[in-house]
Formats: C-alpha cells, structure tokens, sequence
C-alpha cells in the first residue's frame, strides 16, 4: 500500500508477536511507553516497515523541534512510525510499532496495519497503555484485558461493564483486525490516579510481564525493575514526609482492601466515600517538592 513502505530485505518470521502502542492517548504512568520505550532500548532490533507521516500527521497540533543555529536551521527532529523486529532474550523474533498516534486517516492506517501483518505473517497483535484508577501505589496493579476472542485472555473479569469512551487507533486495530479473523490482545494499567501524569515505572513492568504471560517472550527487566524499586522509595519518602499524603493513601487502601475482600461495590470507579481526586493528590506531591526544594 502507498501508505507505508516494507523495506526489500524484510524478514521471513514464522508467526511473530505484533506489539504495538501510539503516543497520544491515554497513558496512565507513561506505562505503554515505557515499556515498548524499554524494550527498544534494551535490545538490538532493525526497521522494516516505515508509514508516510506526512500524511498521517497534523505538524500543527504537534509541530516537530527544529534546531536553529545562529543564522540557519540545521535540524528537525522529523517524527517516525515504524515497524521494528528484535528479539527477545531467548532468541524469539517479535515485532514491535510504535511511533505517534495518527491524526487522520484512521481507517486507511488499520488496512494498511492488517496488510503488514499479513505480508509479515504476524500470529498475535498485543497492546499496552495505562489508565487512571482509585487504587494505591501500596497494592499489586491490577490490568484490564480485553481481546479480540474471550479465549485470547481466559474469559478474565473486567471493573467495567458497557462503556462508551473517546476513540483510539490502537482500540480500531483490534476491533477492525478483530474482526477479520486476526487475534489481538490488550492490556490496560491501573495506574493509581494521583500517579498518572508521571512516570511509574511499576506499570510498564506490570505491562511486559502481561505481554509475557500471554506469548512466552521473555524480555531483560533488571534495569526497568530498577527504575521502578526508586521511583517507589521516592513515593514512599513524600508520603512520609506529609500527614496529609499519608491519610490519603491509607483512606485508598482501605477501599481498596474493602473492594478486594467483596465488599458491595460495582467498580472501583464508584466511590462511596470521599477520596481525594487524582489531582488533588498530585498537587499535594507537588507542593512537597516545591517545599522540599526550597528547604535544601
């Protein structure tokens, strides 16, 4: 198709992993891109399929950096979405596609996104990102999954029932590839809300052992587990430092323990006594930075 270009010396797989994840839809903690951000990072991998930016992408909403110079531009800093194959630490090839979220042309993006895997032969398409929860950093995460067949993720229960939410490109993959016979999966983070606008860590990990559970890749995790046990002491040492904080995490783990030992709730969406809101609890992280800062 004219909207990406395969390059000539494409791989051969036999039914490879598809993990894939855009920027610019919700992503709680970063947790998406974070992990495909990891895995990138972490181990060797080559292109072999690029799509036209040009005309997927709007520069004016989100115009590219450009470098000037004393008297010239000498740089931009061009966005790419792209097809990556790497292999995982047992060897395994998978693929991964990643770059910004498209602003148009929606439809023509996931025919072309189902044309790629069936010229790479994929067997199973995976997503990752992260949403916002009532939930404390002091508990397991849990993930919503979703697939595009029950059996993809073992008939899992959910904390939503019918919905309706703004769109993604990620969300029309699975539903139109779905659709057409082909597998594909998706993992949602609960990252606790007062997290949200920041990097956790803890949910790209969440995210990567998902992805493992469900296709057997295995992925290096040291230094991402790394990240994760500081960003948690950096939480743990403001929550010492603020009553206030302190009383609101434990008013979320008590919900939450309410939640998980059956009490009668429907969600932990619902809420039943006032908790603080995600932003309420980020300003408070936010002022103990500033004074902290300002004591040292």
């Amino acid at each position: 198709m004219d909207l990406y270009t395969l390059a000539e010396d494409a791989p051969e797989l036999d039914g490879p992993v598809l993990l894939y994840h855009f920027e610019g839809f919700v992503d709680a903690g970063g947790a998406g891109r974070l992990a495909i951000g990891h895995l990138l990072a972490e181990l060797e991998h080559r292109t072999v399929a690029t799509f036209d930016v040009d005309r997927l992408l709007d520069y004016r909403s989100r115009r590219p950096i450009m470098t000037f110079d004393t008297d010239r531009w000498v740089e931009v800093d061009t966005p790419e979405l792209s097809v990556h194959v790497a292999h995982d630490a047992t060897g395994t090839p998978f693929l991964v596609l990643s770059g910004p979220e498209p602003d148009r042309e929606w439809e023509r993006f996931v025919t072309a996104v189902g044309d790629l895997v069936d010229k790479l032969g994929v067997s199973k398409l995976i997503t990752v990102h992260g949403i916002p929860m009532a939930v404390p950093h002091t508990r397991p995460l849990g993930i919503t999954a979703h697939a595009s067949r029950p059996e993809l993720i073992n008939a899992q229960t959910s904390n939503f029932g019918r919905v309706q939410v703004p769109g993604s490109a990620a969300a029309l993959i699975e539903l139109r590839l779905g659709a057409s016979g082909k597998d594909a999966v998706g993992y949602a983070v609960h990252v606790p809300h007062y997290l949200s606008q920041a990097e956790y860590p803890q949910a790209a990990v969440a995210a990567l052992e998902a992805v493992t559970k469900s296709t057997g890749l295995v992925f290096p995790m040291d230094s991402l587990r790394e990240a994760a046990e500081r960003t948690t002491e950096e939480i743990e040492e403001q929550i010492r430092a603020s009553s206030e904080l302190s009383s609101a995490i434990s008013g979320l783990e008590q919900q939450y323990d309410a939640f998980a030992e059956g009490a009668e709730r429907e969600s932990l969406l619902a809420e039943s006594t006032p908790m603080p809101t995600g932003d309420e609890l980020a300003a408070q992280f936010e002022r103990f930075l500033a004074e902290r800062d300002d004591r040292e």
